[in-house]
């Protein structure tokens, strides 16, 4: 079923058109991941789709029983607000009843008297019954259950004491419960650690719902989409599959795009010759051929693919890189980098992972000395120059140009293969146009800031690159370019980073923040990693259950040996009767034989009998059985007693 649909949308901001009459149609339960470079225009599709941006042309047609919730890139938040009452913001009649009720509680807390109490005790039971009716409290448990997933524990404290990428998640528990027809995330794998992320991918996997997401992780979009739109100049494509699929089609439309733009060049060809001639259009025909020479000028399609070229030159670099021993780090008492060493190798590519807030940041920030560690020793080489790309823009100052930015660093950069570029060509090949190039910063978007950032970082012409979540609101086309730079860079690189992919991709050595600031040392990428794990946890299981085992085994023995040896209430009764069970059988085996010898001739009385005898007989054997254990049991209980 058809959930909404646009119609030729156009929109443009000043002389810039991000969507030139696309149109869309969204089913029920398609997943769909939304891609383009940053810029594109992907964020105010997503706000069309919602209803908070309005197209400058087309129409939208949604089901009147529609529901679309959205998560924006940079939601707002009430920081005077509860976690869980912020969670509630929703306008749905479910969660309406439950933040009336949070409100409720919340008043009864602070109400001065004794009537007041009552009317609001007596609003609360009102609301409970009308949440009891539509089953609202499960919802309220779900709502729990996601926050403590994605890594909220504490409910009650407010959402303004909170850091950015908590606020963002907890905008994200408010999506995922809130119920719709059409779910649209924007981002929301950013600064989200990769145990949440592998949660998220599940949680999206399960949940019926169409969903539109805006994401640069490769292997989320690759597990939890079902379709890909592309939206690159403009024009929106469209691709059936997941993000593998989608590398496939796309090549094969450029393919096709390249045969079609050869073919129309050469008409074009020759007919500008025939113009060229001085035709006139004395004729109908010759009207009609200057008409299709027009629209094939008009019709020619831009086949080159923008990439951004960073095969720049980096600083020489000595014998003596970075050698940290024995750093410590602690802030309110809490350790964060516990006695850490390390000698940093010229071809060393290290991933850090690691739950959010365990101290990724703090060693990246104390290795490019932005702090200083509590204890232990920092020793840097004079020839290291250190390309810092923080989580934080840095020096960016809104109202600065943006080659202004850039010059700020260098006018010229060193190429690798010889000669220089100015700053104006770097900005050209990291997607500047000359116009763009003058434009205030604050006018760009989130990924063309990150864009810029990079930019200005290399620069500098560092041999060390230090990169913390690159990956953040860089868009793919970005990442691809920026993972071939990196595999070309004659220096180290250290990188926090929750895109596996690019771990996977970049990575020959992973630090794993354990807690408590204890740091392990992997080989390998972030899936050799994973391995590794894997194979531990079920030899930690194998050993867990050998132990366990073993101390029964201990406990067992222990409890026999200290165990006096006696008959239990059961057996001492059965001891006793058992001489005369056995009698019984015996005589009932003996009167069976002589009825047998009596009913020769009654075959249907003498299977009965027969069938009797054998049963007894082999009760008989279980008794004697019994009779043997008891009694032996019987002398060692004897024998205990004298001992």
């Amino acid at each position: 079923m058809n959930l909404i649909s646009l119609e030729n949308i156009s929109k443009s901001y000043s002389e810039r058109k991000l969507l030139d009459n696309i149109s869309l149609g969204i089913n029920e339960g398609e997943k769909i991941g939304l891609i383009g470079v940053n810029g594109a225009g992907k964020s105010t599709l997503l706000k069309i789709i919602a209803g908070i941006e309005v197209p400058d042309e087309g129409n939208i047609i949604k089901g009147n029983r529609v529901r679309i919730e959205y998560l924006n890139q940079s939601p707002e938040f009430d920081g005077e607000a509860r976690v869980i009452e912020q969670v509630f913001k929703g306008n749905s009649p479910e969660m309406k009843l439950l933040r009336d009720y949070e409100n409720t509680l919340n008043h009864i807390e602070k109400a001065n008297n004794q009537v007041e109490i009552n009317d609001l005790n007596h609003k609360l039971i009102d609301l409970q019954g009308k949440i009891d009716a539509i089953n609202g409290w499960d919802l309220e448990s779900e709502a729990k259950t996601i926050l403590t997933k994605l890594g909220i524990e504490n409910f009650e404290v407010k959402v303004g004491t909170l850091s950015g990428g908590q606020k963002k998640r907890i905008a994200l528990a408010a999506a995922l419960i809130t119920p719709c027809e059409l779910l649209i995330l924007d981002e929301p794998t950013n600064h989200m650690d990769n145990n949440t992320i592998e949660w998220l991918e599940q949680y999206l996997n399960s949940r019926k719902g169409a969903l539109i997401m805006i994401t640069h992780d490769r292997y989320f979009l690759d597990r939890v989409t079902n379709r890909i739109l592309e939206l690159d100049k403009g024009i929106l494509y469209s691709y059936s599959g997941n993000y593998s699929i989608f590398l496939e089609k796309k090549i094969e439309r450029q393919q096709l795009e390249a045969s079609s733009e050869k073919k129309r060049e050469k008409l074009y060809q020759k007919e500008l010759a025939w113009i060229k001639r001085g035709a006139k259009a004395r004729t109908t025909k010759q009207k009609a051929r200057i008409d299709r020479f027009e629209q094939l000028e008009e019709s020619k399609v831009d086949i080159k693919e923008e990439k951004i070229d960073i095969s720049v030159l980096s600083s020489r670099l000595g014998k003596k890189i970075i050698e940290m021993e024995n750093l410590n780090k602690t802030y309110d008492g809490v350790s964060y980098i516990d006695n850490f060493s390390y000698i940093l190798l010229r071809e060393d590519r290290i991933g850090i992972v690691g739950d959010n807030g365990v101290g990724k940041s703090t060693l990246m920030k104390i290795i490019a000395e932005e702090i200083k560690a509590d204890s232990g020793i920092l020793d840097i080489g004079e020839t290291v120059k250190i390309g810092f790309f923080s989580q934080e823009n840095g020096h960016m100052e809104e109202d600065m140009r943006v080659i202004e930015y850039v010059k700020e660093i260098a006018e010229y950069l060193p190429l690798a293969e010889g000669g220089r570029i100015s700053a104006s060509q770097m900005l050209e090949r990291f997607l500047f146009t000359p116009e763009m190039q003058w434009t205030p910063i604050s006018k760009l978007s989130g990924g063309e800031k990150r864009r810029l950032y990079l930019l200005r970082v290399l620069m500098g012409s560092p041999n060390i690159l230090l990169l913390d979540e690159p990956t953040n609101d860089l868009d793919i086309s970005t990442l691809s370019i920026l993972e071939d730079y990196l595999d070309d860079f004659d220096g180290a690189i250290i990188t926090v980073s929750h895109d596996r992919y690019f771990l996977d991709r970049i990575c020959n050595k992973i630090f794993a923040f354990e807690g408590k600031g204890q740091i392990s040392k992997h080989h390998g990428n972030y899936e050799n990693y994973m391995d590794y794990l894997k194979e531990q946890s079920t030899i930690d299981t194998k050993k867990s259950k050998e132990s366990v085992d073993k101390n029964k085994e201990v406990v067992d023995k222990k409890s026999n040996k200290e165990k006096p040896l006696k008959f239990s209430f059961k057996e001492q009764r059965e001891f006793e009767e058992i001489d005369d069970v056995i009698e019984r059988l015996e005589n009932k085996i003996s009167e069976t034989n002589e009825a047998i010898n009596n009913a020769a001739t009654d075959f249907v009385k003498l299977q009965e009998l027969l069938e009797e005898k054998s049963l007894l007989e082999n009760t008989l054997e279980e008794k004697y059985e019994r009779w043997t254990y008891l009694n032996e049991l019987a002398e060692k209980i004897q024998e205990n007693k004298k001992n």
